[in-house]
């Protein structure tokens, strides 16, 4: 298991969508959000909903790059509530059940999952948490690995059987 960096999920994503993976640069540079959308889910974006507690050990916060119409041509896709589902609409939020959000403090997803809580408490989702300091993204695959099996895998996995039987 390798670690999983913004460059891999671009990579990944372009695959998944049989898109060519040259535009993965101008993914991660956000080239192919429209203006309109940035502004209508700008505030559910903004870097100002990540906890101070989570802004430490080398964060930094990636600007915006321009529009490119052309690049969001190919991939407006991307944009769709089944890709990104913070770009759902609040209608469809407000409907969804009570949510278990797990982050990880080592994934590259971590924040993405910070964003997502926020929006759905914001829009009366009753939303449970797990933080797991020392977890990375896949850690639930070593929930039961023999000799390679994590503390903090174990406990995730707790968390959510908790969370499962609690419903």
């Amino acid at each position: 298991m390798s670690p999983l960096f913004r460059e891999n999920i671009a990579y990944f994503i372009m695959k998944y969508i049989g898109k060519n993976t040259s535009l993965a640069g101008q993914l991660l540079k956000g080239c192919h959000v429209p203006d309109s959308m940035r502004l209508k889910y700008g505030k559910w974006l903004s870097p100002d909903n990540i906890p101070e507690r989570f802004k430490g050990r080398g964060y930094k916060q990636v600007p915006l790059a321009p529009y490119k119409p052309e690049v969001y041509r190919q991939l407006r896709e991307l944009l769709e509530p089944d890709i990104s589902c913070l770009f759902a609409e609040d209608s469809v939020i407000q409907k969804l059940p009570e949510t278990l959000i797990v982050s990880c403090e080592y994934d590259v997803l971590r924040d993405d999952a910070l964003l997502y809580k926020k929006r759905l408490g914001d829009n009366g989702v009753k939303v449970s948490w797990f933080h797991v300091e020392n977890g990375f993204h896949g850690v639930l695959n070593l929930f039961d690995a023999g000799l390679f099996t994590l503390p903090a895998a174990v406990e995730l996995m707790d968390r959510i059987v908790d969370f499962v039987k609690n419903i």
